[in-house]
Parts: structure tokens; C-alpha cells; sequence
């Protein structure tokens, strides 16, 4: 058996959806029967890491949009039959049909959060979304946003979390180094790592910044800890300055993955507040660390927190309610890796994930 698979980003990638394909891709290579996974990307900002058995990961298309075409073109003249097509973005859901009909094999597509909570800019790609032959939906929120417009019988739709290898964090000590980097020395810090995009200005980061005046009169040593890049952060800068608390608010811009583990342990609580996560693969990883999880009600970390048993969800356009759970979740241990966690083990998701597999390729044939 082999399967074409057309990612945004994976290998390489940075991000839970980059950690999402990986893990993707693993449990396909891991599959019975599979001879080969052939994955062409389209982005890799950074180095490879180890490759499972049975991939073949291809980045010459990574150059520019034509590059990509060719390469996939390339791989459906030249290399043979696949059985399967999964395509890892709405946006490359044209080349993926191409491929399904070229192949005659079904055709899976992914879908993680806001890119697929209504119809994509690419009409032709928002035509075909109700022609595949299944969807792989990270969360149930997506699914439910994605059926509202998308015209897929919900049977088609499987659900598939992300998954969270506990064994490359753990629960450690604050590191004292970092923690004299960032000036946090005996500091309550709050915690937030994500991209900081001015499109991705649901995470709640305004939200935090606007109650920390209120919170640094309560708890006094109170600081906050953003880590992440982007276009967004000179705004978000600006905004800590003019509330007054420009010195309890450490920006500490982008960070390896071999660093994240070291930064999650410098927090007393992991707050993202949002309204647009698809998931949420940071709040796993926080509570990997035994840092305790602040999340919202309103979009996909309810599913990553399970309802509140993980970890504390709030309404984050509800000062009140976000007050409350601020000071619920620094209430909580530290230290403590939630029992549920195990829920989202790499091992539960390559079981889910091939019994996807399974009733795919039992509806083909």
C-alpha cells in the first residue's frame, strides 16, 4: 500500500499543525500493510528531523507555488500507484483531486481550526471539499463549523486529536538561568507560547495584558511570560507599555523545540484565553510539564482541556469569569501531570488514526 500525502508544512515545520502532520505521517508510515508514504511539503523553515521508516519526504517544491505543482505532478507521473491521497490543507485540496483522479484512489483531507471554519478564498478548492471521499477533523468544534458549509455527509468526518509524547517534557524545576534571562527571578509568572500574527490575535493575549494591572495589585509579583514571533508583537508591546505593566510583561520571541519544555517550567500557569484555536496542542504540552491550564469555553481548547477536566475554562470576553479562572488555575499545583493527559497519547492517536485508515479503505473496496 502506498499514500500520497500533500502537507503545508511538517517535517521541518514549526507549530502544532507542523507537530500534527508529524505525528500524521508517522502513525501512515506505521499502518500494516504500507509500503511507502511519499510527502511532498510545501514549506520547511527549519532542519529536518529524523524521518520515520517508509517516508519519503519531499521538499524541492518548496521554492515557490509552480515548484510544488511540478513536484507533485512529477511523483503522480513517475512513481508508480498510490491507494491513497490525504491532503494536509483546504488550499491544496485542487492538486489533491487532481491526484484522485489521476490515481482513482480516495482522497483524505485534513482540517485543524480557522482554515476550515469557512469556505476557503479558492472557490474551486471550497467545491471540491464536498467531494472527498473522507475528513480528518483535529477537533469536534471543526467538525461542526466545517459541516456548516462544506455539503460532507457527517459519516465521511473522523475525529483525530493531537497527541502528546510525555516523555519529551515532564515536570522539572525552574530553570535558574532562563529565569535570570528574563528577569523572574521569584516572580508568579503567567505564561503564553504561540505565533504572535496580527491574523492570530484570538489567542487572548490582549485579554491577559488588560487584567494584569488588576492582578499585579492582588499579586504583587505577579509577571507574564509571552514566547513566540511575529508581525503582531511591536502592537502587543506598545499595549503592555501604555497599560503601565511594561516591566512585568517579558517578550522572549521565538524559541527551538528543544527549548519549550524548559520554558513551560518556568510558569506557575499556561493562560490562553482565545476564541479561534482549532485545538490547541500547546495547552498538552504545558500540562506535560505539570503546569497547571487556563483555556476557554469558546473554541477548540475546550476538547485539548476535555471540558475542564484537564484544566480551567473561562469566557474570555467575560472579564469577571476570566479573573476568576486566572486566580483558580495559580490556585493549582505545580508540578502535577493531569491522570487524563493520557488520553492524548501518541500511542492512542496511531490507534485512532489507523482505524481511520481501516474503515477508508474498507469503503474503497
Amino acid at each position: 500500500m502506498r499514500i500520497l500525502v500533500l502537507v503545508s508544512d511538517a517535517f521541518g515545520g514549526h507549530g502544532g499543525i507542523a507537530k500534527f502532520n508529524r505525528d500524521f505521517l508517522g502513525a501512515l508510515c506505521a499502518y500494516p500493510g504500507v509500503t511507502e508514504v511519499v510527502a511532498v511539503t510545501r514549506r520547511q523553515p527549519l532542519a529536518l528531523e529524523p524521518l520515520p521508516p517508509k517516508l519519503t519526504y519531499v521538499t524541492a517544491g518548496i521554492t515557490g507555488k509552480f515548484s510544488y505543482f511540478l513536484m507533485v505532478l512529477r511523483h503522480l507521473v513517475s512513481q508508480g500507484r498510490y491507494d491513497l491521497i490525504c491532503c494536509g490543507h483546504l488550499h491544496l485540496l485542487p492538486l489533491a483531486y487532481l491526484a484522485k483522479w489521476k490515481t482513482g484512489a480516495p482522497l483524505a483531507v485534513l482540517i485543524y481550526g480557522l482554515d476550515a471554519w469557512q469556505p476557503p478564498r479558492n472557490g474551486l478548492a471550497g467545491r471540491i471539499a464536498a467531494k472527498v471521499d473522507a475528513v480528518i477533523s483535529i477537533s469536534e468544534l471543526t467538525t461542526r463549523r466545517f459541516l456548516g458549509w462544506a455539503g460532507v455527509a457527517e459519516a465521511k468526518v473522523f475525529l483525530l486529536p493531537n497527541a502528546v509524547e510525555q516523555q519529551l517534557y515532564g515536570v522539572g524545576e525552574k530553570n535558574p538561568e532562563l529565569l535570570r534571562r528574563y528577569g523572574l527571578t521569584g516572580k508568579t509568572v503567567l505564561l503564553t507560547l504561540t505565533r504572535l500574527w496580527a491574523t492570530d490575535n484570538y489567542k487572548g493575549i490582549d485579554e491577559v495584558l488588560e487584567l494584569l494591572p488588576a492582578l499585579a495589585e492582588r499579586i504583587p509579583e505577579i509577571a507574564y511570560l509571552v514566547v513566540g514571533e511575529g508581525d503582531d508583537r511591536p502592537r502587543l508591546e506598545a499595549k503592555a507599555r501604555s497599560l503601565g505593566i511594561g516591566d512585568r510583561v517579558v517578550f522572549a520571541g521565538f524559541i527551538p523545540e528543544s527549548e519549550k519544555a524548559e520554558h513551560f517550567r518556568l510558569a506557575d500557569a499556561y493562560v490562553m484565553p482565545g476564541w479561534g484555536e482549532g485545538f490547541g496542542f500547546v495547552y498538552l504540552e504545558a500540562m506535560a510539564c505539570g503546569i497547571p491550564a487556563l483555556g476557554s469555553k469558546l473554541d477548540g481548547s475546550r476538547e485539548a482541556l476535555r471540558d475542564g477536566e484537564l484544566g480551567i475554562l473561562v469566557d474570555p470576553h467575560d472579564r469577571d469569569d476570566l479573573w476568576r479562572g486566572v486566580l483558580e488555575v495559580l490556585k493549582r499545583p505545580r508540578g502535577v501531570i493531569p491522570p487524563g493527559l493520557s488520553y492524548f497519547s501518541l500511542e492512542s492517536f496511531n490507534r485512532r488514526c489507523h482505524d481511520i485508515l481501516r474503515q477508508i479503505m474498507e469503503k474503497k473496496g
